[in-house]
């Protein structure tokens, strides 16, 4: 997998700054005092930045960069704007900042004695992505990695790199999600994703893998149903950490379509190409319980995922079809490209039969709707418990990942009314994402704390974000691991 870019922290030494190669960074706050120990022309031209309209404009977290400074090697000086008393997106952005910039010559950051140092080192590193996997290197070209080293200085170097750890994890995590995300449907199969999961035992994850045979005996005839039409396998992957003793667990439930043509019910081309990234849910999943292993939470998660690919074949299931889901309802096929929820049925009933969880959130790219809604900049957020939605609201705030909340109601679940069976899989156009959300509702024991996320807008968005170039964005990985922090890990 793609690692994060590797970060050194030392304690601040300015003699010898005038020769470093690379990037500098420094830290700006509100003051505007400079560091020591670089020369006079330098110290001058960043005095002269500090007064020009420019910086005067500049907003918190954002960089004014000088190229080619006089009397130091380095071959740019970055300016980031960082008031000492901000709040963690800020410095993040700030950090963000910094590593949209870092190229192979690495940086040296000079953050002085500020208290957040571990978020501007997390928002370099998640900025700093680079997903070059499939990028051909000119045969001259060296082996350094794309990204350079990062030296961070500060006043308490052994502090800040204690703080850093569990923002290490979590770069980690949400890496591992944008690699996911990123990868071809013809390396990404169901296979090759179940065996990226099985890896994860190795960092004490509990992981298996329910093939085709078992999900049969289990009665998944809707999961199944969707990857029939294909050569890859159809398959169930429940990931475990225990980390919280004998407490019921939380579980978190992903689509995994590792492609969708829409099946029969066939999408059109133009765009189709991204449909290698309708398998974010899961793809969130994992980097969730790649994070909580990585920090080893006090807390019992189950993370399950389905994954099949959704193909049209003599074997595709076609519209018109009546499917058994396990729970025993039946579902009229109205359209095989609504398929996702077809598959989060099965593994979300799964998940409450066997686990008994303490709540369950589910996350799909599930409708183009959402996006109608909210754009690229909210996910949505359907819940049956006030509470619980509340609780994760909160966790998407703290952790600047944005997430709007929609309604449920029993007028929405009339749309989906079968004449044939007992449910269709979907609604029709109007308030789509709302009765796709209404479909898994069906899907859920009364008395289960529920959140079902749609992430269609948030998971590969058009351009690039604050904390993700262009690209996928891992979006929900750090609002879930937050959630777990402060509502299911033991405290203490």
């Amino acid at each position: 997998m793609t690692q994060p870019v590797e970060i050194q922290f030392v304690a601040t030494e300015t003699e010898g700054l005038s020769a470093r190669k690379g990037r500098i960074a420094i830290l700006v706050n509100e003051t505007a005092r400079l560091p020591g120990g670089l020369p006079r022309p330098t110290r001058e031209a960043m005095q002269r930045a500090l007064e020009s309209d420019a910086w005067k404009a500049l907003k918190p977290g954002k960089a004014l960069e000088l190229a080619f400074p006089a009397g130091i090697e380095a071959e740019a000086l970055q300016l980031v704007l960082l008031p000492r008393r901000t709040d963690a997106q800020t410095a993040r952005k700030a950090g963000a900042a910094i590593g949209a910039k870092l190229g192979k010559s690495g940086v040296t950051v000079l953050a002085g004695d500020h208290r957040l140092g571990a978020d501007v080192a997390l928002g370099l590193a998640l900025r700093a992505y680079d997903f070059s996997a499939y990028k051909s290197k000119p045969e001259d070209e060296d082996d350094r990695p794309a990204r350079g080293r990062v030296t961070f200085m500060h006043k308490d170097p052994e502090t800040l790199a204690r703080d850093a750890r569990g923002g290490a994890a979590l770069a980690e995590g949400v890496f591992f999600t944008r690699d996911l995300v990123s990868e071809p449907a013809n390396v990404l199969t169901t296979s090759d994703f179940a065996d990226r999961l099985l890896a994860m035992q190795e960092i004490g994850l509990e992981v298996e893998v329910l093939e085709e045979d078992q999900l049969a005996k289990l009665g998944m005839r809707a999961l199944l149903g969707v990857g029939q039409g294909s050569e890859s396998p159809s398959k169930v992957v429940v990931m475990r950490w225990n980390g919280g003793g004998d407490e019921a667990p939380l579980a978190l439930v992903g689509k995994g379509v590792v492609f969708d043509t829409g099946g029969i019910s066939i999408k059109p081309a133009a765009g189709m190409e991204e449909m290698t990234m309708d398998m974010g849910g899961a793809g969130v999943v994992a980097g969730v319980m790649r994070t909580l292993a990585l920090r080893r939470a006090r807390a019992n998660v189950v993370g399950l995922v389905g994954l099949v690919e959704n193909m049209p074949d003599g074997k595709a299931q076609r519209p018109g079809d009546i499917v058994k889901s396990m729970k025993g309802d039946t579902i009229e096929v109205i359209n095989t490209d609504a398929e996702g929820r077809l598959v989060l049925a099965d593994v979300l009933w799964y998940a409450q039969e066997r686990f008994q969880p303490k709540a369950v959130v589910d996350l799909a790219t599930l409708t183009g709707a959402v996006i109608i809604a909210l754009g690229h900049d909210n996910a949505g957020v359907f819940s049956n418990d006030d509470a619980f939605a509340d609780q994760f609201l909160a966790a998407s705030r703290a952790e600047g990942e944005g997430a709007w909340r929609l309604p449920l109601g029993a007028g929405y679940k009339e749309l989906i009314k079968s004449r044939l069976a007992d449910i269709k899989n979907t609604g029709g156009r109007a308030a789509g994402s709302i009765t796709a959300a209404e479909f898994l509702h069906c899907f859920v024991k009364d008395g289960t704390p529920w959140i079902h996320l749609d992430i269609a807008g948030v998971a590969l968005p058009p351009g690039e974000t604050t904390l993700a170039p262009k690209g996928a964005s891992g979006w929900g990985v750090m609002a879930l691991d937050r959630l777990v922090r402060d509502q299911y890990e033991a405290k203490g």
